[in-house]
């Protein structure tokens, strides 16, 4: 074995003494609650299908009609040839979606949310700028923040106070204050209004990470945005189409001379090739529902399953943290605890996966419960008491 294999192999050992190595899990049905993984079939309490569409009919059946209609690729990027009417229309139809929550919206299609947080924040960014970074920002915020080569200050989860202090000591020529909506690992929402009010005073931008709110959020499912009442032409919102929309990729939705700038300075976008046309025809049926009666049905079924979930338990030394999204974190402790705890539900069926460092911080290692609308009730409660039997176990 070569130096540079051993030193690999002997870094691996070191994951697995501290509980740390991760595990591909092979799913072998559609994402659903009811799925058969590596053989075994599970009930899945992980997936972030919040609105249960990655299986819908509908959305199903657009998609094999979107690659009937422009093939299976895009075989370029989107300023050589690769966009396509598919694009164009997704484009339009998010825009008009998000325009109640952003004035003069615009919206651009991305291959993922990753991709997306790379592009806006490394286009609006500079050695002139000043980037303040929500600590809890998921880790496409944190690699676009070090790709945008802006001064960079994190402040406190939350902490609003901290961030205006921040602001008003800058001298930055342009600003940007970063954060997540919907916090991936706990299910707390940021103080949006309290952002934006912030924003608006010190003349900075406002990016948004509704990765986990739209389709979610708002008596519309127009997400973060419309569940706090922000509207102001200093924000900048990402909303992925991978969870409740149900398919894959993100948008970018801002003024649309926001957009333009991203077409001619996002080197992510510019430089990679355009997701298939098929994709983007999809997501317009998953549109459709997310903004119909169908979608506010399944948004009224989903706060009811996290209501019951959340009566249900009955914790005494694991910690269920206070979240009113599908996002139910039971923090447990150690890495090793949470993964006896996890290997447990999976010996009685139940699909529960265990967080651990670096994703959430040392001690806090979790299980990190995700409800979706295609859940049944009878499904949380076998949840809820499965983790209250092995609690009063462990």
């Amino acid at each position: 074995m070569s130096a540079l294999i051993a030193g690999l192999a002997q870094s691996l050992r070191a994951l697995d003494q501290h509980g740390l190595r991760r595990r591909l899990r092979t799913a072998e049905t559609p994402c659903a609650p009811q799925m058969t993984v590596d053989g075994h079939p599970l009930l899945a309490f992980c997936s972030n299908d919040y609105l249960g569409l990655a299986a819908h009919p509908a959305v199903v059946e657009a998609l094999r009609e979107g690659a009937a209609r422009y093939g299976a690729g895009s075989g370029a990027s989107h300023l050589i040839s690769g966009h396509s009417r598919a694009h164009v229309l997704l484009e339009e139809a998010l825009a008009a979606f998000m325009s109640p929550s952003i004035a003069q919206a615009r919206a651009l299609y991305f291959c993922t949310g990753y991709m997306a947080n790379l592009a806006l924040l490394s286009a609006l960014g500079g050695r002139d700028a000043a980037l303040f970074s929500e600590s809890l920002n998921h880790a496409s915020l944190i690699d676009g923040a070090r790709l945008s080569r802006a001064e960079v200050q994190v402040y406190a989860h939350g902490d609003v106070a901290a961030l205006a202090r921040l602001l008003q000591a800058s001298t930055a020529s342009r600003k940007l204050v970063v954060t997540d909506s919907v916090f991936s690992m706990d299910g707390d929402l940021a103080p949006l209004a309290a952002l934006q009010a912030l924003c608006e005073r010190y003349d900075a931008w406002l990016v948004i990470d509704d990765a986990h709110g739209f389709g979610v959020l708002g008596a519309h499912g127009r997400g973060a945005l419309e569940h706090c009442g922000v509207r102001s032409p200093n924000v900048v919102y990402m909303g992925t189409l991978g969870k409740a929309a149900g398919v894959g990729g993100a948008f970018v939705a801002a003024h649309e001379t926001v957009i333009e700038w991203l077409v001619q300075r996002a080197r992510p976008y510019i430089y990679s090739t355009a997701t298939p046309p098929a994709l983007a025809h999809a997501l317009l049926a998953s549109l459709a529902i997310i903004a119909g009666h169908e979608g506010a049905e399944r948004r009224t079924h989903l706060r009811a399953l996290v209501a019951e979930l959340r009566a249900s338990l009955s914790l005494r030394r694991w910690r269920l943290l206070p979240s009113e999204t599908p996002i139910q974190p039971v923090v447990i402790g150690t890495n090793s605890d949470a993964l006896d705890a996890a290997a447990a539900l999976h010996a009685q069926g139940l699909w529960v996966p265990a967080i651990r460092p670096p994703t959430v911080p040392k001690e806090t290692a979790r299980l990190r419960v995700t409800l979706s609308a295609a859940h049944r009730m009878q499904d949380v409660a076998r949840l809820a008491q499965a983790l209250n039997t092995l609690e009063a176990a462990a």
